[in-house]
């Protein structure tokens, strides 16, 4: 497997702190809730959270943004310390910072500081972005996108370049590959004035269909896709969209979802693939990210904001390990199922989406090819590793996708280490060999109801027994 592709972020970096504590009362001298045993993190925000979400997922990231001699921007070079390359442009005024106050995890108020913005820019940052192979523009409206701006409409000509806008920025540059606006930040774009038969009929995706073509037309853009929370986002390419759903519906802190969907977005363009495959990558990503507790896995308590957690910088490179890693740090549950899945059928997804339904996420061990043709012989596989792996990855209800060679799967799920082992149920008379191994952690072994009548065997030997049809051509012959 290639290794990610270096990517380009250029915006304008946040400083994002969080006062977490639980309210049980009222303040006696007025109706507002007292907060209290709070406690304060500190994370990248804006270009600077794109920018280290980039970089989590294994590729080397490169970010261009202002950062200037106050505590803030002190603060924030400290914690992109060791994730990302910095190129700096200089910062006139504060590097800006919001404060939430949460109350059981749930936003009760935020507090902005800091009006900075990038004053200028410089010759190492001219370079960075004319010679970058892939960029991402994460615009907060703080200048860091227009002291570029020239440069960035050449190169938007020639390589991937995905624009995140914000109302308070300009919008991007013409050409670019996908433009990322939210519902909301959509309709404030296009400012487009709906017919009274329109606004009779027009719905949540209705107005993001047109909104997302006007956009297409008015910024020359490739593509825009339109980001709609939990239910996914609406590509279009100026014609009929494509809706890209959610997998599932993920409840959590939303904070932070928008850079995670254009970070992935930009990355796997990066990598060469399609835009519509980016889009669909980077829904999958931006839903795990709000299930597994938004940007929490980035933040860093305030008595020890003296560079990333040990954790973070230890995470391994593989998805499916790292997506355990996630999802176990922020408190949820693993799920892991197993099995060849040659000829994916109604069992398998059955299977598949219930073991999805008891974790917060669900990751395959799925056999190699030399795995299944010792189990079950040498006229299996039927169809390919790659394949296989391709079509399990498709289904909404898995996350990621691991390939292990043995012939059960316990080295991988030692370093998985799941807290559910998901098993159909024509295992329930037989004590399974990895069931020890699962139990010694602290994991459980569930299975589920066979479906019955389905099996991949079966499909093959109705299909090899079915009579084959007489093509037209043959007809009549002796």
């Amino acid at each position: 497997m290639n290794a990610p592709a270096p990517l380009l972020v250029v915006g304008d970096a946040l400083l994002d702190h969080d006062l977490c504590g639980r309210a049980e009362r009222l303040a006696p001298d007025a109706p507002v809730p007292v907060v209290s045993g709070t406690r304060r993190t500190s994370r990248p925000g804006g270009a600077a959270l794109a920018a280290c979400l980039a970089a989590a997922d294994g590729r080397p990231v490169t970010l261009v943004t202002a950062l200037g001699d106050d505590e803030a921007s002190e603060e924030l070079g400290r914690l992109l310390a060791g994730r990302v390359r910095l190129v700096r442009l200089p910062l006139s005024g504060g590097l800006s910072s919001k404060t939430r106050v949460l109350v059981d995890g749930r936003p009760l108020l935020r507090l902005d500081d800091g009006e900075g913005r990038a004053a200028e820019g410089t010759d190492e940052a001219c370079r960075a972005v004319a010679e970058a192979r892939a960029l991402l523009v994460s615009d907060y409206g703080r200048g860091g996108a227009d002291v570029l701006r020239e440069v960035l409409r050449s190169v938007a000509a020639r390589v991937p370049v995905v624009w995140d806008p914000h109302p308070r920025g300009s919008p991007p540059v013409p050409g670019v590959r996908l433009a990322t606006p939210s519902a909301t930040e959509a309709r404030g774009f296009a400012a487009r004035s709906a017919t009274s038969e329109e606004a009779e009929y027009e719905g949540a995706l209705q107005r993001a269909a047109r909104d997302a073509g006007a956009l297409v037309r008015a910024w020359r853009a490739a593509s825009v896709a339109v980001t709609l929370g939990g239910r996914g986002a609406l590509l279009s390419h100026g014609e009929t969209p494509l809706l890209v759903p959610s997998p599932v519906t993920a409840d959590g802190d939303a904070c932070g979802a928008g850079d995670r969907f254009a970070a992935t977005a930009a990355g796997l363009l990066a990598d060469g693939e399609l835009t519509e495959t980016a889009v669909r990558g980077a829904v999958h990503a931006a839903t795990r990210y709000v299930a597994e507790g938004g940007g929490r896995s980035l933040a860093v308590d305030g008595a020890a904001a003296g560079g990333p957690r040990a954790a973070d910088a230890a995470q391994p490179s593989d998805d499916a390990l790292r997506t355990a890693a996630r999802v176990r740090a922020a408190g949820g549950t693993v799920a892991a199922a197993g099995g060849c899945f040659d000829l994916l059928h109604a069992g398998h997804v059955a299977l598949l989406q219930a073991a999805r339904s008891t974790g917060d996420c669900l990751i395959v061990c799925v056999n190699s090819d030399a795995s299944v043709r010792r189990r079950k012989g040498d006229g299996r596989p039927l169809v390919p590793l790659a394949d296989r792996v391709r079509v399990l990855r498709a289904l909404e209800c898995v996350d990621a996708v691991a390939v292990f060679d043995e012939d059960t799967p316990e080295r991988l799920l030692g370093e998985l280490r799941p807290h559910i082992w998901a098993k159909g149920g024509d295992y329930a008379l037989a004590r399974l060999p990895e069931a020890s191994l699962v139990e010694s952690w602290g994991g459980q072994v569930v299975l589920f109801p066979y479906l019955d009548g389905r099996s991949t065997t079966g499909i093959a030997e109705r299909a090899a027994s079915a009579p084959r049809p007489v093509r037209p051509a043959q007809r009549g012959r002796r």
